[in-house]
């Protein structure tokens, strides 16, 4: 057996019983726990989260406290850990001339 195991997966998630990620999509210890307890179509949920989230607020990428702040966020996204995921006004989407 690999680095995971899909015995009896449930998603950590969604619930759904499926295949898990299979890899740590960060080198971290929340990657390697995303790696084995969430499934690949949740992972595929966060990047599009992910992206809205560093458009809407300009994060820095090269600035360790926005990886930090983008951790928490996966933290509440997949497994409701902390508190205040990251809310987006879409209203506006698409109306917003300059």
């Amino acid at each position: 057996m690999g680095l995971f195991s899909n015995e009896k997966f449930e998603c950590a998630r969604c619930g759904r019983k499926t295949e898990p990620l299979g890899n740590a999509p960060i080198p971290t210890d929340l990657g390697q726990r995303i790696g084995s307890e969430i499934c690949a179509e949740c992972w595929t949920e966060w990047l599009e989260k992910q992206k809205q989230i560093i458009n809407h607020f300009g994060l820095d990428l090269s600035n360790p406290d926005a990886h930090d702040y983008l951790f928490d966020q996966m933290k509440l996204f997949f497994f409701n850990e902390g508190e205040d995921l990251a809310e987006i006004d879409t209203s506006k989407e698409g109306s917003i001339t300059w």
